[in-house]
């Protein structure tokens, strides 16, 4: 199992919980299990609500901090939007996948995650946990607006920049970036042109939480592997990737930058020597000096 793709989400009604926002050691979803860090978001205490999500996500390089995995900060940002509109709780967990508790081996030992579970009821596709997401939770229809010219717009990004890193030993060229870039200026044109803090108007969206993520492993990764830096004549991609950096559901979804660059070199098998499991976690979200064309 791979042990950075992970992710779930558990679903309740009725629940009451507290408010907090911090990492809570000694908090464990499993019985006899410490491999588990967790905080939440939604409820001021004395609070009550319907609607209780669960998030566990497994972490990378130290077993507790939160994985890169794309698919689960995307899930992640879009319950943490509804939880600060308090249509939900949320509470997120991370867990060592090396080291993973009983219950979820038990339970999920032969499924890939993310995972969603309704009720007992166990939901195991992206796209169907997606689609649960924006039919049965509470709010979260109103994230999933339809644009065509933006769905295009991003579709392949990702793509694009795993073909340009994989062969990160061999030698740079104008050739080898330039489909990464001429995609890169596409979005910037598009931002530039719409003239809104965000994908889709001034409030943020489903396309944000599916962007943003990927945006933040293109600017550590290319950088990483290939030493590419989005250029800073790009200014409305900057802007919109400063305005994300201001909100809480990035910033409390971010993975740090060596569990971003570990994640890639799993994912495309590249080999490095360098030891970035005993660097101190960086989170990298600075907006560069922009230049004026």
């Amino acid at each position: 199992m791979d042990k950075i793709c992970n992710l779930r989400l558990c679903i309740h009604r009725g629940i009451h919980i507290e408010k907090f926002l911090k990492y809570n050691a000694n908090y464990s979803i499993f019985k006899q299990t410490h491999n588990v860090r967790s905080w939440s978001v939604g409820l001021s205490p004395g609070e009550a609500i319907d609607w209780r999500i669960e998030t566990l996500a497994a972490s990378t390089i130290d077993g507790r901090r939160k994985g890169a995995c794309l698919f689960c900060q995307e899930y992640f940002m879009e319950l943490y939007l509804l939880a600060e509109l308090k249509t939900i709780s949320l509470k997120v967990t991370t867990v060592d996948m090396q080291k993973p508790p009983p219950d979820f081996r038990t339970n999920f030992e032969a499924t890939p995650p993310p995972i969603l579970i309704d009720r007992g009821m166990a939901i195991l596709e992206n796209e169907k946990i997606e689609r649960h997401i924006m039919k049965n939770v509470p709010g979260g229809h109103n994230l999933f607006v339809q644009d065509k010219e933006v769905a295009t717009l991003i579709e392949n990004l990702y793509t694009k920049f795993k073909s340009y890193v994989r062969k990160f030993e061999s030698q740079d060229t104008t050739e080898n970036r330039q489909p990464l870039l001429s995609h890169l200026e596409r979005i910037n044109d598009f931002l530039a042109k719409r003239g809104t803090r965000f994908l889709t108007g001034d409030t943020m969206s489903c396309f944000d939480c599916e962007l943003m993520p990927r945006l933040q492993h293109i600017r550590i990764g290319a950088k990483a592997f290939r030493k590419f830096e989005i250029p800073t004549r790009l200014s409305a991609l900057w802007n919109y990737m400063a305005n994300m950096y201001e909100l809480e559901a990035f910033i409390q979804s971010c993975p740090a930058d060596q569990d971003i660059i570990s994640h890639i070199k799993n994912q495309l098998g590249l080999k490095t020597t360098a030891r970035i499991e005993l660097e101190t976690p960086v989170y990298t979200t600075a907006i560069p000096v922009l230049s004026e064309s």
